[in-house]
C-alpha cells in the first residue's frame, strides 16, 4: 500500500535519521520564532491549526487535493521535516514503509487507540489494518487528544490556551456525530449501501450502518477484477442502489464503467460525479474550497449520500 510514497519518502527520511532533523524541544517561552510542526497530509494540518492556530508554522508534506497514493516525495520535503520542532502523522501504516522512520522523527496521533477499535480490510487476500480510522469520530477525537498533548508539550506557555481549544473541538466533534446521525437517518436502511472507487469507508460504514462496496480494493491506483465488478454490479442491480460516487481523489472513469456495467444487464444507476460532488476520502479539499476542514468534509460526505440516497 502506497509503495510510490513510501519509496521517496523512505529515502528522505533517511537523511533526516542521519542528524539533518532539528531536537524536538519545547520552545523558550521569551521567544519570538514560532515552532514549525510538519504533518503528513491535509487531515493533521487542519487539526493541529483547529488546537494550536497561528501560535505554529505549519508545514504540509501531501498537499490537499493530491492522492496519496500516487503522491511522489519532493525535495522540499526534506526541507519541511529538517524544520520541523514536531513532526505528526497518522500511523496504521498510512504512511506506508516511511512509519519505521517516522517513529523516530515524529508522533503517530493514532498511538494511543486501542487494537479492537482499529479496522481491518483485504489486501491481495491477506488481511492488513485499515487506515482510514478519520471516519470514526471517536477515534478522530482520541488521535486529537494526542496531538493536542504533543502541542502542549511543545509550547508549554500556551498549554492553557490550546487545552481549551481541544475542550471545545472535541465538542463540536460531539455535535458533529449527532448531526451526521440525524442527517443519515432519512436514509431507508435497505437502501444504505455506499459504493464508492476504493476501500476507504469502511469506518464510516461501522459508526453509521451502511454495507460498503469498494471494486478498485485499497489502492486507488490498481485494476479492477473482473470478479469484483460482477459482484458489485450484481449487488447494485439486486439492491436497487441509486446512486454510486466518485472520490475528490479517484478517476471517475472507473466508476462510469460500472455504470455501463449496470446498464448491459438491464439496471440503471446515477454516479454522482463532477466538481462539488465528489466524496472526499483521503484529504481534504484545498484551503478556501468547501470541505478545507475535517468538519465541512464530514458534512459534505454526509450532505452528498442524504441527497442522492434517500
Amino acid at each position: 500500500m502506497f509503495k510510490k510514497i513510501a519509496l521517496g519518502l523512505s529515502v528522505i527520511l533517511t537523511f533526516v535519521l542521519l542528524g539533518a532533523c532539528q531536537s524536538q524541544s519545547p520552545k523558550d517561552a521569551n521567544s519570538t520564532e514560532k515552532p514549525v510542526v510538519t504533518v503528513t497530509t491535509s487531515f493533521l494540518y487542519d487539526m493541529v491549526y483547529q488546537l494550536a492556530g497561528d501560535e505554529v508554522d505549519r508545514q504540509l508534506l501531501i498537499p490537499a487535493g493530491e492522492d496519496p497514493h500516487l503522491y511522489v516525495a519532493k525535495s522540499s520535503d526534506l526541507k519541511k521535516l529538517q524544520e520541523a520542532d514536531l513532526v505528526l502523522y497518522h500511523g496504521l501504516h498510512f504512511e506506508g514503509k516511511m512509519v519505521e522512520a517516522l517513529e523516530k522523527t515524529g508522533v503517530a496521533v493514532s498511538k494511543d487507540f486501542k487494537e479492537s477499535d482499529i479496522g481491518k480490510m483485504e489486501e491481495d487476500g491477506e488481511m492488513v489494518v485499515d487506515p482510514h480510522f478519520w471516519f470514526d469520530i471517536a477515534l478522530y477525537k482520541s488521535a486529537v487528544e494526542v496531538a493536542s498533548a504533543e502541542l502542549q508539550g511543545l509550547l508549554p506557555d500556551k498549554a492553557d490556551a490550546i487545552k481549551e481549544n481541544t475542550k471545545s473541538y472535541l465538542a463540536e466533534l460531539d455535535e458533529l456525530d449527532a448531526w451526521n446521525k440525524e442527517q443519515l437517518a432519512v436514509i431507508p436502511e435497505n437502501s444504505r449501501y455506499l459504493v464508492t472507487p476504493h476501500d476507504a469507508f469502511n469506518y464510516f460504514a461501522r459508526s453509521y450502518g451502511f454495507t460498503l462496496y469498494a471494486p478498485q480494493g485499497v489502492s486507488t491506483d490498481s485494476e479492477v477484477a473482473n470478479s469484483d465488478m460482477i459482484e458489485t454490479v450484481n449487488l447494485i442491480i439486486e439492491h436497487k442502489i441509486k446512486a454510486i460516487f466518485t472520490e475528490s481523489t479517484t478517476n471517475p472513469e472507473r466508476m462510469e464503467k460500472l455504470q455501463e456495467a449496470v446498464a448491459a444487464k438491464g439496471g440503471k444507476v446515477e454516479v454522482i460525479t463532477g466538481h462539488g460532488k465528489e466524496l472526499f476520502s483521503d484529504s481534504l479539499a484545498p484551503e478556501g474550497e468547501d470541505g478545507e476542514t475535517y468538519i465541512d468534509m464530514y458534512k459534505h460526505n454526509t450532505e452528498l449520500m442524504v441527497t442522492y440516497l434517500k
